[in-house]
């Protein structure tokens, strides 16, 4: 079986004509048959797209091609199944969503640490460790004695640094996140603040489990994913989780077997959380999502389809 390569890239740069090039990026990712979503903004470029290796060999050349890309760092994994069902390349205010405005990053940021020397810098007493990642991806992984700061999203870590400046201040800090993008904005943020000794995980948490032998690693759990793969361990491996269609939270065998646990429509995590009119609209949304697999049809859902109809035979 042929395996299908996932590439994870970003790179921080002044992109001043964002229409023009999300029309040429898009044509060539389509003649490649590339899937996936890039994301353009003037602060850059951020994207994860799969296919075949020559595909995406191909598409890296042309976007460093560019001299503004050049310096474009990618990380690849490989999956048995599509991680994506089709291609997308969108306009954004920002290529990750902080909601702070006159931060650089390609100008001022914190400090990389590559992976092979992550291990002494966070076990240094002197260090605080910040995963600046979502709740939800750190319940099911994170690396030993890191901070989580219990956020729902990215832009709710801003107001969590200047909560907590007094206690970042009496010591570096070292933060991460899944890829680098959100570690690196984070830092480019904190030295905005007056922030001195702030490092971040280069190439991030993928980078890291790609790495470093297991044997030597800090990590703990999984690292969720936000493609069809969920999460991915060591190597880069797939994990055992799936995918709550009705909150998006990861998702294992143990909570299958709750009574709380429908198939595409609520899960233990978000039983409670859900009204009867959205479990409702959820349960119909599944009816015609298996309608459609038994038809052999595609439906809204079909970027769902793949997974559900392996989840339906287990």
């Amino acid at each position: 079986m042929t395996r299908i390569c996932v590439a994870a890239f970003y790179h921080f740069t002044k992109l001043d004509d964002i229409s023009v090039y999300k029309n040429l990026l898009l044509d060539k990712c389509n003649s490649l048959g590339l899937l996936g979503t890039i994301l353009l903004a003037s602060e850059g470029i951020n994207g994860t797209i799969s296919g075949s290796s020559s595909a995406i060999s191909d598409i890296l050349s042309f976007i460093r091609n560019d001299e503004r890309l050049k310096n474009l760092v990618h990380k690849e994994s490989y999956a048995e199944k599509p991680p994506f069902f089709r291609m997308k390349v969108r306009l954004k205010s920002e290529i990750v969503a902080m909601g702070v405005s006159n931060i650089n990053p390609s100008s001022i940021s914190g400090t990389y640490v590559k992976p092979e020397e992550w291990n002494d810098l966070i076990s240094d007493p002197d260090v605080i460790v910040v995963d600046t990642r979502n709740n939800y991806e750190v319940e099911i992984g994170t690396f030993s004695d890191a901070i989580n700061p219990e956020t729902n999203s990215f832009r709710e870590l801003p107001t969590w640094i200047k909560q907590n400046k007094k206690m970042l201040s009496r010591k570096k800090v070292a933060m991460f996140c899944t890829g680098g993008i959100r570690c690196e904005k984070s830092t480019a943020f904190m030295k905005d603040l007056g922030f001195k000794d702030v490092f971040h995980l280069e190439g991030g948490i993928l980078k890291y489990l790609e790495t470093i032998p297991e044997e030597k690693s800090l990590w703990r759990g999984e690292c969720f994913v936000f493609d069809q793969r969920v999460s991915v361990g060591h190597g880069l491996k797939v994990g055992p989780y799936d995918l709550c269609h009705a909150c998006r939270n990861a998702i294992n065998e143990e909570d299958k077997l709750s009574p709380y646990y429908r198939l595409g429509i609520s899960c233990p995590k978000c039983f409670g959380k859900i009204s009867e009119e959205r479990r409702g609209r959820f349960a119909e949304r599944q009816k015609q999502i298996e309608l459609a697999i038994k038809r052999k049809q595609k439906h809204l859902g079909a970027s769902q389809l793949s997974r559900i109809r392996g989840l339906i035979k287990k």
